[in-house]
């Protein structure tokens, strides 16, 4: 009697032992991966600022003349 008590004791310790192995086993899982974040950007060189800032203007006046076009095409 003693020895079946003390075997169902020793799996009850056994099987709480392995319940708890898999909780950590899944938690280890479910933390995210380490993300490299790449450095911050470098400023464009003053040559390549204007540039982008021509480039910008032309984009800007080509959108004004295309709605300016579309305006009279509605109008008439």
């Amino acid at each position: 009697m003693a020895d079946s008590l003390l075997e169902v004791i020793f799996d009850v310790i056994d099987f709480t032992l392995d319940v708890s192995d898999v909780i950590d086993r899944t938690k280890q899982q479910s933390k995210p991966d380490t993300v490299d974040v790449p450095p911050d950007p470098k400023p464009l060189p003053a040559a390549a600022q204007c540039e982008l800032a021509e480039a910008e203007e032309r984009e800007r006046r080509r959108e004004q003349a295309a709605q300016a076009a579309s305006g009279t095409d509605q109008a008439s």
